[in-house]
């Protein structure tokens, strides 16, 4: 049996918004966590109908919560329910700081609640004046500041439809998702700063134009109001807040359309996910206060950037009450703890990150001794699986009295599948449990529940609320059809390859479709991962299978610390821990040493564009990768031909 890293005691148990939550609904005295999850996936009305209550939504709820459908997406939530998603974002009228933003160039700006919903309400006013019904698209080119934000809440209110890339996009990368959503109205910014550089905008902005011939309208802000670029002859956001004050906040249906998010586009044109109103307010409420223990005045800081949907994430902080706190810039510049930094600073209370930030400081044998981190209260982590040495290194280096919760779901769903909860102990490698009101299981490829130890696919069983309301541009619905129902018949089909343990707990193995086959033995990425990047001299690791002999043989990429060669003496050391700690099966058959990881926007690693340039297929979409000029090095590689 593991021994817990971290056990929520029980006063925090007892004051918990999670216990409060139980006494609201009368549910008996509980610890136990899988107990009140059965209960909300057993009573899916009065669990999703009493949350409504109990958040506090702002809105008519109506009086159907669920209306079933024989197809599982075709099943609706409050569907004769009305609201408005920034009416509810906006409810706090205070003027203590809504939003504080950090660029790496050390400059801070704030604003108020008051001010926040002063500049919304004319921006919205300003949106009318352009003739944008209810419906049209807007699309935003733009960094993590707070003006993006504003710009998303005026067309939420006003039932306009919100996409955003982040400006490291390429112009083929912008093109690619805002073409096929046809937008009215382009949102953009001069400049922004990455790792010391700065990096024009603008003038990607002209070529984007000539493709996208749906724009009619461009505006744009500075990035630092004393340093301000030449913003050409586009419309300048701060003229636009010279409107009147619009306070009408109008109703829209549950289902309504509030943004579009984009797959990553690896294997070919990114899907336009499109996602509801009232759907992502739930949800959001739910993670952040019944999983997160997030309440009114708390201070939520999530490292990300526009075109992650983590962003859509922390704005659906504010509902709660909570202030939230934007870093915009590189996350180790311009030294390595600044993000540790801006939590002291600023008192943070939930710490949002990537596991490959984790991974980093662990590489670099960072500790944070010399910073006060009393403040963080709950660390998460997303974006690829947290390896059991990465929990261990933030209990042992970060703050060991603090609530790590590994996440996982997606941009699908704009939330979490399985999650952290402050009624779990939290284990080594371990995410601590289900979401609540989605009944989460784990199938073997046959579709039978697999059992605690086992490891299989993660589904689905019953339609949720924040399930996409369409993909844009799939008006027959094939494309949404084939990205979640084609495996299991009327299960939601997610696509990791994950682990059930005996603590109700999950371990995420990797995508589905990069688990590797040697002989026909279905191995998970990750579990090699955790092995590998635990070595000393090893940065990272990319493993892939290559199709060799009528069979798939595993090579594993890596990159070293200060570049060291990877002798005959190195690679008898990563096989042989890797063939003690998981099985012979897991050993690659080649390992070679690469310059760089190729990786998305978001940060995760890119397996499957890898895998296609060692085994002669073609990839669709280079510009959907961060960095795409690491995939040279994966091109004809003599060591493959052997």
């Amino acid at each position: 049996m593991k021994k817990p890293l971290w056990q929520p005691t029980k006063k925090l148990k007892e004051n918990s918004l999670l216990r409060d939550f139980c006494r609201f609904i009368n549910l008996k005295s509980t610890n136990n966590f899988k107990e009140i999850w059965q209960w909300s996936i057993d009573n899916p009305n009065e669990f999703w109908s009493k949350f409504w209550d109990y958040s506090k939504i702002i809105g008519d709820k109506g009086s159907e919560v669920i209306k079933k459908d024989k197809v599982f997406n075709k099943t609706k939530f409050f569907s004769d329910s009305k609201l408005n998603y920034t009416e509810n974002i906006l409810r706090k009228k205070s003027d203590e700081v809504a939003i504080n933003f950090l660029s790496e160039r050390g400059f801070e700006e704030n604003i108020t609640w008051n001010d926040l919903f002063e500049k919304v309400c004319k921006f919205s006013s300003y949106l009318k004046k352009l003739n944008l019904q209810k419906g049209d698209r807007v699309a935003a080119y733009v960094p993590n500041k707070i003006e993006s934000i504003i710009c998303f809440l005026a067309c939420a209110k006003n039932g306009i439809i919100w996409s955003s890339c982040s400006p490291d996009f390429g112009v083929q990368g912008v093109v690619d998702r805002f073409k096929q959503i046809e937008p009215k109205v382009f949102i953009t910014c001069d400049y922004y700063y990455y790792n010391g550089k700065k990096i024009n905008i603008l003038n990607k902005v002209e070529e984007i134009l000539k493709q996208i011939p749906s724009i009619k309208q461009v505006i744009s802000y500075n990035y630092y109001k004393k340093d301000k670029e030449n913003l050409k002859n586009f419309i300048n956001f701060e003229e636009t807040l010279m409107s009147d004050l619009d306070e009408d906040f109008e109703r829209f249906e549950f289902n309504h359309p509030i943004y579009i998010l984009f797959s990553s586009g690896t294997t070919g044109k990114p899907k336009c996910i499109t996602h509801g109103t009232g759907n992502v307010l739930i949800e959001h409420n739910k993670e952040f206060m019944l999983h997160c223990d997030i309440r009114d005045n708390e201070k939520l800081f999530y490292y990300t950037t526009t075109g992650w949907m983590m962003w859509n994430w922390l704005v659906g902080g504010l509902a709660t009450g909570s202030s939230i706190f934007l870093f915009d810039g590189a996350p180790v510049y311009p030294k390595i703890d600044i993000l540790l930094e801006y939590c002291q600073n600023r008192k943070i209370n939930l710490f949002g990150v990537s596991a490959k930030y984790i991974d980093h400081l662990k590489n670099e044998k960072y500790n944070s001794k010399n910073l006060n981190l009393s403040s963080v209260k709950i660390i998460t982590s997303t974006g690829s699986p947290l390896a059991e040495e990465s929990f261990k290194y933030v209990y042992d280096n970060i703050k060991k009295d603090v609530h790590l919760a590994s996440i996982a779901g997606g941009t699908d769903l704009v939330g979490c599948l399985v999650l952290g909860n402050l009624f779990s102990n939290v284990y080594k490698g371990e995410i601590q449990g289900q979401s609540l009101g989605i009944n989460v299981d784990v199938f073997t490829d046959d579709g039978k529940s697999i059992l605690d130890g086992d490891k299989g696919e993660l589904v689905v069983k019953q339609p949720f609320p924040s399930m996409p309301v369409k993909f844009w541009g799939d008006s027959d619905g094939q494309k949404y059809h084939k990205a979640y129902f084609t495996k299991f018949k009327n299960i939601w089909h997610h696509g990791d390859f994950i682990e059930k343990t005996n603590n109700n707990g999950f371990i995420m193995c990797g995508r589905s479709d990069a688990t590797l086959n040697p002989g026909g033995v279905r191995i998970g990425t990750s579990e090699i991962y955790q092995q590998v990047e635990d070595i000393d001299f090893i940065t990272e690791a990319l493993v892939v299978g290559q199709d060799f002999n009528d069979d798939v043989r595993i090579v594993l990429f890596v990159t070293t610390k200060n570049n060291q060669e990877i002798d005959q003496e190195k690679i008898k050391l990563i096989k042989s821990k890797i063939r003690k700690n998981c099985s012979p099966k897991h050993v690659p058959a080649i390992i070679i040493k690469v310059p760089e990881i190729p990786r998305t926007k978001s940060g995760k690693i890119v397996e499957l564009a890898v895998r296609q340039i060692i085994n002669g297929e073609k990839i669709n979409n280079k510009e959907a990768i961060a960095n795409p000029e690491a995939l040279k090095f994966f091109e004809n590689l003599s060591q493959l031909k052997l």
